[in-house]
């Protein structure tokens, strides 16, 4: 690298910076993440020298390069990201999951040459190394500096964290070392309706990781009192001299409550060896930050809450197992776009009684609790028509009553309150569906397959010789038109033939401009399968919506593949 900048158009001061700036960041990964390490640097347009280096361990923060444990009289951890900002006109650590990277952006002519030069710059450089005996001199310095930018850094790191434990583990790094020695994360249990307990041992961090368990062990023993008062301010922690050597015999603790909307989450310790006291600025960014910390736990267990709740209800609108079918195997693809909530896709394959299996694919506008109610009724409404004997134009029927009535109505309309609790709601709106429902009745010779469109993309018949035809015409969507009279076609299935039934999913897939079925690509992508299994088709139909475009599809996608036997 210094080879290839001695070269460059650039200043003898830049190349030192950068090679000193790089051996530090290299190091610093190298021995404290233990993982592999990734490097890339460049020459930007005016000759500003940018670094990044990253690794696989994004737990661990950013430390100093220099061997050994650190001390608690001379603080080495993060001497090394002190030289960087002394030498870097900015830097910073950027997290993503499952990793970490370092980056540094030097400015074209390397680092400002001080008053007097040479020995005085040599000097400051040795003094941003030097140990910091005086850390509340420091601390001031450093507050005066950089609280704010502090503040609005660690806000935009815990922003949109969706997970609790990833939270806490930010918070730990964002306190040890720069505002305390060690630190210790209490998270209440949300399952105490009255509060008071904890859900598990403390998340503890500390400036030397063989210190971690013993102070865990310590504090376990004494874990602070949530009490039934939030308070203010922080308040005095037992200092755990026992866990610690004897250069951390002494010292002082506090313990913020963590409180978030009126609820009680946890409670944040920080503690600081060789002090009586914290310093006012210290106590106050540190009441700062536990705001913010709070927000972030409470927005995580929000989201916890509202995936489970999603989880539960897509269990319950979906078949726990799809039936066999004699003579006919199927393959079924479902792939909700939106992990957090219930999908507008569905699909069911059930027994029907008398010789009869029926099938049914479906897609409600829009997703989550509206969906839901949506999905709810027509599934076990269609079970239910199916096995009462009515046939598929007369099931389309009564179903499409169903969804205009009052009742369906009450339920939307609840939907929408209970969304609109947490702001999300998007005021009244219709739900309409749109189903592809068949009946199978297998026989000698094959399958006699009656089925009807209500709105949804036609299915395709893929004959064992490779041309392909729909099986049915489109008609109105479900919940629209009252009194609606629904009509159903008939097909036999022979061996070898294979129905093929999509989502809109599927079929409006885009690749810019493009969309998958264009020019009847479903078509042309399914006569590609002459041949293959049930399986074999699905998985082909889904990979080749997949590639169609560069970025994951944007909606539900469902496909189900019916094959004669």
């Amino acid at each position: 690298m210094r080879a290839a900048l001695e070269e460059a158009p650039v200043a003898p001061r830049l190349v030192d910076d950068a090679m000193a700036v790089v051996s530090e960041l290299v190091t610093n990964a190298v021995v404290h993440a233990g993982t592999e390490i990734s490097l890339d640097w460049c020459l930007e347009d005016g000759g500003t020298f940018l670094v990044e280096v990253g690794d696989r361990h994004p737990a661990r923060p950013p430390r100093d390069a220099t061997a050994g444990e650190p001390s608690y009289d001379t603080l080495e951890y993060g001497r090394g990201l002190r030289l960087v900002g002394a030498l870097a006109e900015s830097w910073g650590v950027t997290y993503r999951t499952g990793a970490k990277s370092v980056w540094a952006r030097l400015p074209p002519g390397g680092s400002e040459p001080r008053a007097g030069g040479g020995a005085r710059d040599a000097l400051e450089v040795a003094e941003v190394l030097a140990p910091q005996s005086q850390r509340t001199d420091s601390d001031r310095d450093w507050l005066g500096r950089g609280a704010l930018s502090f503040l609005a850094e660690a806000s935009d790191l815990l922003a949109g964290q969706l997970d609790e434990n990833l939270v806490t583990a930010l918070t730990g790094q964002l306190i040890v070392p720069r505002l305390a020695d060690w630190c210790a994360v209490w998270l209440e249990d949300e399952a105490s309706v009255r509060g008071g307990s904890y859900d598990g041992p403390a998340r503890v961090w500390h400036a030397s990781e063989n210190r971690i368990e013993e102070l865990r062990r310590t504090l376990e023993k004494e874990p602070p009192q949530p009490g039934d008062g939030f308070g203010f301010g922080p308040s005095p922690y037992p200092w755990p001299g026992s866990a610690l050597d004897a250069q951390g015999a002494d010292g002082t603790a506090l313990a913020y409550r963590l409180v978030a909307g009126g609820r009680p989450l946890g409670t944040l310790v920080i503690g600081r060896c060789g002090l009586a006291r914290f310093p006012d600025e210290i106590t106050g960014l540190v009441e700062d930050l536990g705001r913010r910390v709070a927000l972030a736990i409470g927005a995580a267990r929000q989201y916890a809450r509202q995936a489970t709740i999603s989880a539960v209800l897509q269990r319950g609108l979906l078949p726990g197992a799809v039936a066999e079918i004699p003579g006919m195997s199927s393959a079924l693809v479902y792939e909700p776009c939106d992990k957090s909530g219930p999908s507008g896709d569905f699909y069911d394959l059930f027994p029907a009684g008398d010789g009869r299996w029926c099938f049914a694919i479906g897609d409600v506008q829009g997703k989550g609790p509206e969906a839901a109610v949506v999905i709810g009724l027509a599934r076990p409404w269609l079970r239910l028509l199916a096995r009462e004997g009515y046939r598929v134009a007369d099931v389309l029927d009564r179903l499409n009553q169903l969804l205009l009535d009052d009742a369906t109505e009450a339920a939307d309309a609840a939907a929408r309150a209970l969304v609109a609790v947490d702001g999300r709601g998007e005021g009244p709106q219709t739900r309409f569906l749109s189903l592809l429902y068949g009946e199978l009745v297998p026989h000698d010779g094959g399958v006699r397959c009656t089925l009807a469109s209500a709105g949804h993309p036609l299915p395709l018949v893929l004959g064992p010789d490779g041309t392909v035809r729909t099986a049915a015409r489109p008609q109105t969507l479900l919940g629209v038109v009252e009194d609606e009279t629904y009509t159903s076609e008939t097909l036999d299935l022979g061996p070898g033939d294979s129905l093929l039934c999509v989502t809109d999913g599927v079929t409006e897939r885009r690749c810019g401009p493009h969309q998958f079925d264009d020019a009847d690509g479903l078509a042309a992508a399914l006569a590609s399968c002459a041949g293959l299994t049930a399986d074999e088709i699905a998985e082909r139909i889904r990979h080749l919506v997949h590639t169609f475009g560069e970025s994951p599809p944007e909606d539900d996608l469902a496909l189900l593949v019916l094959q004669a036997g």
